[in-house]
């Protein structure tokens, strides 16, 4: 059977509204730069995001069996150059 247990600790707030989360919940939940604030009835939620690498790890993947080593801004540049010849002087 599954238990709730609650944690519960007291954060100071600055005047700028910052407050920080305890370390052993940062950890625990996996907080990293970027949170998302979400407010609910019972008061505010915070959601750690996904790093871009948990979030597009596969598309990487994807894009590196295709492409090898070539950057991202190596194929804009070659679309840019294929454009131009399409459409010269536009």
């Amino acid at each position: 059977m599954n238990q709730l247990i609650s944690i519960t600790h007291i954060v100071s707030i600055t005047s700028k509204g910052q407050a920080t989360i305890p370390k052993e919940l940062r950890e625990k939940y996996g907080f990293k730069n970027k949170a998302r604030v979400i407010a609910t009835p019972e008061g505010i939620l915070f959601k750690p995001l996904p790093s871009p690498e948990e979030e597009f790890g596969s598309m990487k993947t994807d894009f590196n069996e295709k492409y090898g080593d070539t950057s991202v801004w190596d194929l804009l540049d070659k679309e840019k150059r294929i454009e131009d010849q399409l459409e010269p002087g536009v």
